[in-house]
């Protein structure tokens, strides 16, 4: 058995072990990153970057059928599966591609293989240890089904929905969160009737209750039905398609049952609890520095609680290799993590919903709404919604929350604006372009400050 030793030894290819990988090399620590896959993980191969390829396909198709209120000539044929497919995995392909030269220009060593950690600060694969002075545990997420629900067959996962290589007839999406609504959004706009079955009172149940209903009103107008607080009891497949019954007594037929009810840790069968690294319901438990309860063994990403999201991941593996290498970076503050739905239209959050605000501040919090009606390049856009502020009692505005087409490009002055605690007097003096989606932005600032412009009240 050979033992080959870096500064750190990183389990996981995915956004936050390959950050990490980067951020370390950068700084002049030694790095070696085992992954069993391929370099980039789920996000790159079989989630965030291939899911948004079809949304994109999507949207296409819908312009296209609407092309004549715009004045233009267009004819929509249908869809080439097979054309959609290669558009996708060629951008896997060439960002696949850039990222293995960011990590040969990195001098990273990147190991291939199922790593084991074996406690330590060692790491096996295939009877090679690697031995780091620091070990990041990294090993991401993987689709969860329910108890008694077995994927395979007509009964599919995200991963199987991005390979088809075919349109089905008819589609029936288990959970109304992001995964579930991005993907009946795509079937949407593919011709696909949809229905999806949420257990949980409305469709996307973690965000602002006023960005749940704006995307079911959109929805209802795009023909995609949808139950809500409806429990699932159980599904059956023939040849000839899938019978999903739920606690009403209904039963739905359709060609396919896509299994959306979230994302799993991905801890077991590492060597993880046996190595006695602190796990809780498969989660790995860590302090607000991503320490694990081991000594040098810090976890990133999908493993840690808290929201599973690639960005996420990317910002905790800069962080975990920026504290390795002594420099104290400010502690990553959850709730300043942009979310984004990428369905038709788009969802897009930062910050504390009403809800959460009032349990933190008590039932003073104010909240403004402003109507994408009113926001010129969003009528051009032929797109509706709105954004909604919430601030805090004589404080700063602590929530934003977005609905519309092409929101989440909107997200990142958000951000700022909720990190950097910004009060509506702050903003409202700003400029933002016209006709830009940003002006919605600043006209629900100016009317918080108490400026409103182009505000019915």
């Amino acid at each position: 058995m050979t033992d080959t030793s870096a500064d750190l030894v990183i389990l996981g290819g995915g956004s936050g072990g390959y950050a990490a990988a980067f951020r370390a090399a950068e700084l002049g620590l030694s790095v070696t990153l085992i992954e069993k896959d391929k370099l980039g993980g789920t996000c790159l191969h079989r989630g965030c970057i291939p899911t948004k390829a079809l949304l994109h396909a999507a949207e296409v198709a819908d312009e296209t059928r609407d092309a004549e209120a715009v004045g233009v000539k267009a004819a929509f044929e249908g869809i080439d599966i097979a054309g959609v497919n290669k558009y996708k995995d060629g951008i896997v392909a060439r960002l696949y591609k850039g990222l293995q030269g960011l990590a040969k220009a990195h001098k990273v060593n990147l190991v291939e293989g199922a790593g084991t950690f074996v406690g330590g600060t060692t790491v096996e694969v295939d009877g090679t240890r690697y031995t780091g002075k620091n070990v990041i545990l990294a090993t991401g997420s993987y689709s969860r089904t329910l108890p008694g629900l077995e994927l395979g067959g007509r009964i599919i996962a995200s991963e199987q929905a991005l390979a088809l290589d075919y349109v089905p007839k008819k589609v029936v999406v288990l959970g109304g969160g992001v995964i579930g609504v991005e993907f009946a959004s795509v079937w949407a706009s593919f011709g696909v009737d949809v229905t999806i079955v949420e257990a949980l009172p409305r469709l996307v149940p973690n965000e602002d209750e006023f960005a749940s209903k704006q995307l079911e009103r959109a929805f209802r107008r795009r023909k995609i039905a949808f139950k809500t607080g409806v429990k699932f009891t159980g599904a059956k497949q023939d040849d000839n398609g899938v019978s999903v019954s739920l606690e009403s007594g209904e039963t739905i037929e359709a060609d396919l049952l896509l299994v959306a009810v979230g994302r799993g840790p991905n801890s077991a069968g590492h060597g993880y609890e046996e190595a006695g690294v602190k796990i809780e319901r498969g989660f790995v438990i860590t302090d607000e520095r991503l320490r694990t309860n081991l000594p040098n063994v810090y976890a990133v990403g999908d493993i840690v609680p808290g929201l599973q999201l690639a960005h996420r991941g990317f910002q905790q593996g800069i962080f975990v290799a920026e504290e390795i290498a002594g420099q104290n970076p400010r502690v990553i503050d959850e709730s300043g993590i942009p979310r984004v739905t990428y369905s038709h239209p788009e969802v897009a959050s930062v910050g504390l919903t009403e809800s959460q605000a009032k349990d933190k501040y008590g039932s003073d919090v104010t909240t403004f709404t402003y109507d994408l009606g009113g926001n010129g390049k969003s009528q051009i856009l032929k797109t509706s919604g709105g954004v909604k502020l919430v601030k805090a009692p004589d404080g700063p505005v602590v929530g934003v929350h977005m609905v519309g087409d092409r929101v989440g490009e909107l997200i990142g002055e958000a951000q700022l604006i909720y990190s950097w605690e910004a009060f509506p007097e702050d903003v409202a003096p700003l400029i933002h372009a016209h006709p830009t989606q940003t002006e919605a932005l600043g006209e629900a600032f100016l009317a918080l400050a108490g400026k409103p412009l182009h505000v019915h009240s």
